[in-house]
């Protein structure tokens, strides 16, 4: 009678399970920052809008998606990594250009939006998420043939950038290529030059670094690359860097 007693009380209270390993943490700056954006229930429901999405880059969202998505081409035998979800249709943008041999991963620290990127996708054996900060990423060296950072950069601080940076030209294979696409200083002349000087100064922390200093600044010098090929678009405001291993 004890010992069913001591089972019935230790019933009640069974052991606490070990915290996950490896699972990241919301680094401070993106909670101080960016929860509103991202990590609030409400944040999803509100830009979860193609409409939305498009209206914030200034009607460019599909040319600026495409113009990242041609570097891979029109179809994806090869292994993908994006690095960070997106708002809007890219990820499936991706996915329908995905070949036969093509593989997709994606990678994000918030898991709300690894649930919203989940609910946007239809079930395929060909792509994985995963819960991952980009600046300590879990995948082995030359892990992928191609690394996609859409409008990520922008929104974090220099260190993170860095770290971010150096992890994809780690995972990335030699002869693979990285895909940057985001802000960049506008031209003079561009009449929204001080419209987003105004937006980015109140809403994007750690966005004008970008205007003032160039991405290959941030770029590990100790990783060797084959070649950097920088281009803009819409009066200078976006850039994309294609960075071949």
């Amino acid at each position: 009678m004890i010992k069913q007693s001591a089972e019935s009380i230790a019933a009640l209270f069974p052991p606490k399970k070990p915290p996950p390993i490896n699972v990241p943490a919301i680094p401070d700056y993106l909670q101080n920052a960016y929860w509103w954006a991202y990590l609030h229930p409400n944040a999803v429901r509100v830009f979860e809008r193609e409409w939305l999405v498009n209206l914030i880059l200034w009607g460019n969202f599909s040319r600026l998606r495409d113009w990242a998505l041609d570097e891979l081409g029109a179809t994806i035998n090869h292994h993908v990594l994006q690095v960070a979800c997106v708002y809007g249709n890219f990820t499936q943008h991706i996915a329908a250009r995905l070949g036969e041999h093509g593989k997709l991963d994606i990678v994000d620290v918030a898991p709300i939006q690894l649930t919203n990127l989940h609910r946007k996708l239809q079930a395929d054996p060909r792509i994985r998420l995963h819960h991952q900060d980009s600046s300590a990423l879990h995948f082995s060296d030359a892990s992928f043939d191609s690394t996609l950072l859409f409008f990520l950069l922008h929104e974090q601080p220099a260190d993170v950038r860095r770290a971010t940076l150096s992890e994809a030209m780690r995972v990335t294979r030699p002869g693979g290529r990285i895909v940057i696409v985001d802000y960049h200083q506008p031209k003079a002349g561009n009449p929204l030059r001080y419209v987003m000087l105004a937006v980015l100064k109140m809403l994007e922390p750690f966005a004008l670094d970008l205007w003032q200093q160039e991405i290959a600044t941030y770029l590990p010098s100790g990783i060797a690359r084959s070649s950097q090929v920088k281009t803009t678009c819409f009066g200078k405001l976006y850039q994309k860097i294609v960075i071949t291993v």
